[in-house]
C-alpha cells in the first residue's frame, strides 16, 4: 500500500492533520524513547493510522483510530 500526500496541499508542505499528527509522533518519541510501554506503544500505533489517514486525505480512518 503507497501511502500519497492529500493532492490539495503542495508536496513540500504537509496537511496540517498530517503535522499534528507527526508532531505527536515525534513528541511520544523524544519523551519515551523506542522502549515503550503497551500503553506508550498503543498510543504510537493509533498516532501512526492518524498520520496515514492524514496523508491520504482520508478522514474516515482518523475517526475509526
Amino acid at each position: 500500500m503507497a501511502l500519497l500526500p492529500d493532492s490539495s496541499y503542495p508536496a513540500d508542505r504537509p496537511a496540517p492533520a498530517a503535522a499534528q499528527a507527526n508532531e505527536a509522533i515525534r513528541a511520544l518519541v523524544d519523551a519515551t524513547g523506542t522502549d515503550w510501554s503497551e500503553v506508550e506503544a498503543a498510543t504510537y500505533e493509533v498516532l501512526l493510522v492518524e498520520w496515514a489517514a492524514a496523508t491520504r486525505g482520508d478522514p474516515d480512518i482518523i475517526e475509526a483510530a
